[in-house]
């Protein structure tokens, strides 16, 4: 990663009795794509509304490319911001609006027309700028609300949930086009959003909050694979948990009897939080558990057990089901492939695992 564009030294901010950050430490790279992700109240449009100037923190440090912020108020600071609410102004035009900041900045018309039109373009709406602001629909929105941000040339786009009002279909389309567009123009994005899946298209790091801490902060694809802890696996994605014991360690290597699976040989780096004895548990994603239809084989460890629950979602299919000598039945996801049969509730099933995509929590 390069060198840190955004540093926050053990942030903390109080309302009095209630401590909504509680020592945050991070550092941000210019050019990079970073989610804060956490249930509501964990802190993280606190954090961002920090990083921005709207409140100041209580204790710790904000600074931003090398120059602390302390007392820099926010239209001082090389951000700028998009609210879930985009704030658009219903009675300005498409183009008064995306140049509203510009109005003091002496540009002749000529020139203020200009940015106006490539911040447009950016965002996919070229030729609106005559457009009446209220006839717009919610992705449009939500883009003239980007060109306006954008269009001041910040350091740092602060995007508070900005997708959050838009049907399904629309944010996902969003989601993409969104990072698409932050690897165009090149500068930081800090985005807060609640929503597990959002984070995970479209960051480079994520930051998963609890509590006003940083529980972990990893890439998605280390976030998803190797959580650190069961409280940030149960966040992210849908993991399965199987009560289990450490019995045995050697070096960096640990046996681990998991319940109804029996014995398996797990690598530290599976162990985030170290060995441990009973009330441990492993945990094994939906899809890393393979269903075997009609006679499929598979290598590796192979359980049987009945299928208890069928949930289609056209593409895919979940399954809840209940493993022999497993105490709680376990969810495995299957994609619907051309001539894959959607099994019946109630019907025995034969499983396929593997323990190399096993996690152990303590």
């Amino acid at each position: 990663m390069s060198a840190p564009l955004i540093e926050l030294e053990t942030v903390e901010k109080d309302y009095g009795e209630v401590l909504a950050l509680a020592g945050v430490s991070a550092e941000i790279a210019a050019g990079e794509f970073f989610s804060l992700l956490g249930p509501s109240g964990c802190g993280k449009t606190t954090l961002l509304r920090t990083i921005a100037g709207f409140e100041d923190p209580t204790g710790g440090r904000v600074r931003i490319d090398g120059r602390d912020m302390e007392g820099v108020p926010a239209n001082s600071r090389p951000t700028n911001m998009v609210f879930q609410s985009y704030a658009i102004f219903p009675h300005l035009s498409v183009g008064q609006n995306v140049g509203f900041g510009l109005r003091r900045k002496g540009l002749t018309k000529t020139e203020m027309a200009r940015q106006v039109g490539e911040a447009l373009e950016m965002v996919g709406l070229g030729g609106y700028e005559a457009r009446a602001s209220h006839a717009l629909s919610g992705g449009q929105r939500q883009r003239v609300a980007l060109a306006r941000a954008l269009i001041m040339k910040p350091k740092v786009l602060l995007l508070d949930e900005p997708l959050s009002a838009l049907d399904k279909k629309l944010r996902e389309q969003m989601q993409v086009e969104l990072r698409k567009l932050q690897r165009q123009v090149g500068i930081t994005f800090i985005l807060v959003t609640h929503d597990q899946e959002e984070a995970l298209i479209m960051s480079d790091r994520i930051a998963v909050m609890f509590d006003g801490q940083i529980a972990q902060l990893d890439s998605p694809q280390a976030l998803y694979r190797r959580p650190v802890s069961r409280r940030v696996a149960e966040f992210i994605g849908v993991m399965n948990f199987i009560e289990a014991e450490v019995t045995a360690e050697t070096g960096d290597r640990l046996t681990v009897d998991v319940a109804g699976l029996g014995a398996v040989d797990l690598s530290a780096e599976q162990c985030p939080g170290g060995g441990g004895g009973r009330g441990a548990a492993v945990g094994i994603r939906p899809e890393t558990m393979t269903l075997l239809i009609d006679g499929e084989t598979r290598s590796g460890r192979i359980t049987e057990g009945s299928v208890e629950e069928v949930v289609y979602y056209g593409d895919m299919t979940y399954y809840d089901i209940r493993l022999d000598g497993v105490p709680a039945p376990v969810t495995i996801s299957m994609r619907n492939l051309p001539g894959r049969a959607v099994l019946e509730r109630g019907a025995r099933a034969r499983v396929a695992w593997d323990a190399s995509a096993m996690v152990l929590f303590r």
